[in-house]
């Protein structure tokens, strides 16, 4: 098992399968990405007492919800005792786009056939992670969230979506980026989420297989893929011609805003 200090390593909460610290990774200059501040996860709709108790020893203040409105309604968080939620609907503006659909494939995958056949699901996901850069509602959650990360009093804060794999994804990516983590390492912390989140969705693909369906039809939807964070990098390029231009006209993070957030997350 991986020790929990160790980089992106995965917190054992049974209700939140996808939990871990952004804290441990390197950066570029020489630093660290301070442990204990920031935290990714699925959403806490199942938090049971036990996992609220861990999520309250590690003292949260904020839950920055990323979801939309039909997810929050239909499976609204259970916060831990102390912690505001703050919503950042980045998808508001594409809220039938696949990141959106994943507990409706989750919960009938063998009624989405059509979706999961011929390669279609990975494509309408690296469009989806398009959209994470170029919709207004998308650059208008995601400056919220790291603006509010930036403020005092919002530490220790914990961000997520639906299984915390693509919508939260993109948001490590970019914070691990502002913070100075290499590309590499920015990828390695995104793809753990095929060795922390697949497994508690077993039971999902064996229901698929059980129904007739080949379960690794599922994978490209259940966990995640370079050329999907790759497709996001792609638009801000595309988009922007620069990450510091994205960071900057796209999110509003100016220089200054963007030290607080170095000083605030490294050591």
């Amino acid at each position: 098992m991986t020790l929990e200090t160790e980089p992106g390593a995965q917190i054992p909460i049974a209700a939140l399968p996808n939990m871990r610290d952004l804290g441990g990774w390197p950066t570029t200059d020489g630093r660290r990405v301070r442990r204990g501040l920031l935290f990714r996860s699925t959403d806490l709709d199942r938090l049971d007492v036990a996992g609220r108790e861990e999520l309250e020893r590690r003292s949260l203040r904020t839950v920055i919800d990323l979801r939309t409105a039909a997810e929050r309604q239909a499976k609204p968080d259970r916060l831990p005792t102390g912690a505001t939620q703050i919503v950042c609907d980045v998808m508001a503006d594409a809220a039938d786009s696949a990141p959106t659909q994943l507990q409706k494939i989750i919960a009938n995958p063998e009624e989405s056939l059509d979706l999961l056949s011929d390669g279609k699901v990975a494509t309408l996901f690296e469009r989806g992670y398009r959209d994470f850069v170029s919709l207004p509602s998308a650059m208008a959650g995601y400056s919220r969230m790291f603006t509010t990360l930036a403020e005092d009093g919002y530490l220790p804060a914990l961000f997520h979506c639906t299984t915390g794999k693509d919508r939260t994804g993109w948001a490590a990516a970019i914070m691990l980026t502002v913070l100075g983590v290499s590309r590499e390492d920015v990828l390695r912390d995104y793809l753990l989420t095929n060795d922390q989140l697949l497994p508690a969705l077993q039971p999902v693909m064996d229901r698929f297989e059980v129904e007739g369906g080949d379960p690794a039809l599922l994978l490209p939807v259940l966990g995640v893929r370079a050329a999907y964070l790759q497709a996001a990098f792609d638009e801000v390029q595309r988009r922007f011609g620069f990450l510091q231009s994205y960071l900057v006209d796209g999110l509003g993070l100016d220089t200054a805003l963007q030290q607080q957030l170095r000083a605030a997350f490294t050591e």
